[in-house]
C-alpha cells in the first residue's frame, strides 16, 4: 500500500493528495488544478538515514529537520508546534522528522547532542540550528529568515 499526504499548491492553494513513494523515488508531483510543480509537504515528511539525500539534500526548497526520539518528553512537546508551522509555511520551507535513535549516521553527520534538534538546511548545508524546545513564536520568528 503507498504512503500518500497533502500537499498544498504554493501557486493556487489547492490541496493535491501525493503519493510518497513516488516522490523518494524521484518522480515530481504537480497539481491536479495548474499543473505546476508541489515543491512542499504541508505536513512533516518522515525522512531515514536511507532517504535523507532525496527528502532534504535534494529539495529545491530550505528544509527544517526536526531530530527527534521517542522517549523525548520535550520532542512530543514540539512536535504540534512542527506540525502548525509546516501547514503556515507549506510551499515556502519543507519540513522533516528524523528519529535519531532509528537513523544515528545523519544524527552523527551533523553532531546532534541534545533533543530535540531542528536543524535548517538548504543544498545539504546547514544553515542555522534551534536546539531545545523553544516557543512557537521565537522558532517562527528565526525560520522567517529562512523563507523562500
Amino acid at each position: 500500500m503507498s504512503r500518500t499526504e497533502l500537499v498544498r499548491c504554493p501557486a493556487c492553494s489547492v490541496m493535491n493528495r501525493v503519493d510518497v513513494d513516488e516522490r523518494v523515488r524521484g518522480r515530481r508531483a504537480v497539481c491536479g488544478r495548474c499543473k505546476r510543480p508541489l515543491t512542499a509537504s504541508a505536513t512533516p515528511v518522515p525522512v531515514t538515514d536511507a532517504t535523507f539525500g532525496a527528502e532534504v539534500e535534494q529539495s529545491a526548497l530550505p528544509v527544517v529537520v526536526d531530530m527527534w526520539a521517542a522517549w523525548c518528553g520535550p520532542c512530543r512537546t514540539l512536535e504540534p508546534v512542527v506540525a502548525e508551522l509546516a501547514e503556515a509555511m507549506a510551499g515556502r520551507l519543507r519540513f522533516a522528522k528524523l528519529n535519531v535513535d532509528e537513523n544515528p549516521a545523519t544524527a552523527a553527520r551533523f553532531n546532534v547532542r541534545s533533543l530535540p534538534t531542528l536543524l535548517v538546511l538548504q543544498g545539504g548545508r546547514e544553515i542555522d540550528r534551534i536546539v531545545g524546545a523553544q516557543p512557537k513564536a521565537e522558532i517562527a520568528r528565526r525560520l522567517q529568515r529562512h523563507v523562500a
